[in-house]
């Protein structure tokens, strides 16, 4: 567990506390770390949670299966980001959706009580922690605002556009990789894989664009 403090040093969840008080931390936040091969299941909908989850290595993806085996992936989870904690609450009710390892990972799961609770120990830090939970759902608010303008959108290239180019700005670069292959891809969009290829394909053509895998480079001025 000690080895990923400085990950979660990184963390928006610790963000401005120091390496040797996030691992005093752990503890009284109720700290456990759980390995996962890729393919695996970290969360299963229908399942009931009381912690709040923090991704110490690996990707993980949040998607759902219809009865047909239609999956529709709602968003990726890279590495420090926090997820769970939509359902937190005692009220919340059950997990809607599937949350599965896309490659081997770790993931630390913190105690929701003792997260939004200031321990008896009076931990230095732990009122930052709660400020620092806020504002990572404030954020994550935010970014599914922004995919619902991606499916918004009315057509496939509209949707690739939106999606591309706010991605480019997140990574402040015309020249950027996606962490998804292109059913994942489709699968996010919700838009038929085959009219998605061809469309980034004709977007190419017409020099908008290139790409190779999950790699991508926009053309300024192009948008």
């Amino acid at each position: 567990m000690k080895e990923f403090v400085p990950v979660l040093k990184q963390t928006k969840l610790f963000a401005g506390v120091e390496e040797e008080d996030v691992f005093s931390m752990l503890s009284c936040l109720g700290a456990r770390l759980r390995t996962y091969k890729k393919g695996e299941y970290v969360l299963r909908q229908g399942q009931n949670l009381s912690d709040i989850l923090v991704l110490a290595e690996g990707g993980l993806h949040i998607q759902r299966d219809d009865y047909w085996g239609n999956r529709s992936i709602l968003g990726h989870i890279g590495v420090g980001e926090i997820f769970g904690e939509a359902y937190a609450s005692p009220e919340s009710g059950a997990l809607l959706n599937d949350v599965i390892a896309v490659e081997n990972s770790s993931v630390f799961f913190f105690d929701v009580k003792r997260v939004i609770t200031t321990c008896s120990s009076a931990c230095r830090f732990h009122t930052l922690v709660v400020q620092n939970l806020f504002f990572a759902i404030s954020e994550k608010n935010r970014s599914l605002v922004q995919k619902l303008d991606y499916l918004s959108r009315r057509t496939t290239r509209e949707k690739l556009i939106s999606y591309l180019s706010e991605e480019a700005k997140k990574q402040n670069s015309s020249y950027f990789t996606i962490p998804f292959n292109r059913q994942q891809l489709a699968d996010y969009l919700s838009v038929d894989r085959s009219a998605m290829s061809n469309e980034l394909c004709k977007m190419r053509d017409d020099g908008l664009l290139e790409f190779e895998k999950n790699l991508f480079k926009l053309r300024p001025g192009c948008f």
